[in-house]
């Protein structure tokens, strides 16, 4: 049976005013509804700036995770070959990760790593780390003591030191590792600023120790992701050449999932966008899901939506739920916003409301069964 092609796309009304973006360039932040084919529009609006580029340039699409570059190259690739044109060529998909990297490879020396350095992955970093803690709480028994409750008799205290509290102390520096890096923090510059403090921080002590002593077995093997990031921050930083050069080769940048961009990942991409450069930012500021356990923050595309010279633009239309589902979801937005017992709550979720999908959609929203809810 012959496979019957597939219609060309048409985007829906808010999808067709982010394609007006090959005629106007610049700053552009979309905020998209769970279901609007964040994916879908970027891939295309990827295909049509790609004629656009030169030969020794590229359209970079960074996006969170490696399955997504997958997605994003097939679906580029086919509307590329929908034009006519060789697929493969004129952009380049990447992670945060993997264009770090790229940067960092280019020029190690600048930021003082051999040129055959090694990337420590995340299970023999986890590793360093747990013996680092290890040894911090055989140094540290009595401070513990200190955030125990009273009621605790020895055999609870026992069982708390050798099971849970291993466990614990690594949470709490893997995150103050992780923020520190994503400032750009090093453990001698947290050290100076603890000195300076006038009073006593245990945790702040405990991180800062932990921090230093990490770092310190760390760069006998390598750097871990997180010092990859900020090494390309500063490689950027020291040489404006090198960073001139990058801005050149990657003309157009469009950035998925930009609610769970870093502090690190905007400031990379804001140096490489460069002053009146081209910068795509698209995402959903209330389905931040790696806000829990990186340093991720929705209010990184909040801040960028409402920067002057930033075109804003929302993306509401999806196909994804009933009309009900989306009913409820938009009273959840506005009573959040509007009638939150708690104030300082309710600015967690943002408009745009969902809005279901025109007539002729080839997403169409399911049957409404509000029964069924």
């Amino acid at each position: 049976m012959t496979e019957q092609p597939k219609p060309p796309f048409q985007p829906r009304p808010s999808q067709q005013k982010i394609l007006e973006y090959v005629n106007t360039g610049g700053f552009l932040g979309v905020s998209a509804v769970p279901g609007s084919g964040k994916t879908h529009i970027l891939s295309y609006l990827a295909a049509e700036l790609i004629p656009r580029v030169a030969d020794d340039q590229e359209v970079l699409i960074v996006t969170l995770v490696n399955a997504a570059v997958d997605n994003f190259r097939r679906r580029i690739d086919g509307f590329v070959r929908e034009r006519g044109l060789l697929a493969g060529f004129g952009y380049r998909v990447s992670t945060l990760h993997s264009l770090a990297y790229e940067i960092v490879r280019e020029r190690p020396s600048l930021v003082g790593l051999d040129a055959e350095f090694d990337i420590v992955d995340e299970r023999a970093a986890g590793a360093i780390l747990s013996e680092v803690v290890d040894g911090w709480l055989a140094r540290h028994s009595t401070l513990v003591e200190d955030y125990l409750s009273d009621t605790l008799n020895d055999a609870a205290i026992h069982q708390l030191r050798r099971g849970n509290l291993p466990a614990l102390v690594k949470d709490i520096a893997a995150r103050f590792i992780k923020r520190a890096k994503d400032r750009q923090l090093t453990p001698h510059a947290l050290a100076d600023f603890y000195e300076q403090y006038d009073g006593y921080l245990p945790l702040a002590k405990l991180g800062v120790d932990i921090y230093r002593e990490y770092q310190m077995r760390l760069a006998r093997t390598g750097v871990d992701f997180d010092d990859l990031i900020r090494l390309a921050s500063l490689a950027i930083d020291l040489d404006p050449d090198f960073l001139a050069r990058l801005r050149h080769r990657w003309c157009y940048i469009l950035e998925d999932e930009a609610q769970d961009s870093s502090l690190l990942q905007e400031r990379i991409l804001r140096a490489l966008a460069g002053p009146g450069g081209n910068w795509v930012r698209v995402g959903d500021p209330n389905q931040a899901i790696y806000e829990t356990f990186t340093t991720a923050s929705p209010e990184n595309l909040l801040n960028f939506l409402a920067e002057d010279g930033v075109r804003r633009l929302p993306m509401p239309e999806s196909g994804r739920s009933s009309e009900s589902i989306i009913a409820l979801a938009n009273r959840l937005i506005e009573w959040t916003q509007t009638e939150h017992p708690v104030p300082a709550a309710r600015t967690a979720l943002n408009q745009p409301y969902i809005i279901p999908t025109p007539p002729g959609d080839p997403q169409p929203n399911p049957p409404d069964k509000p029964e069924e809810i």
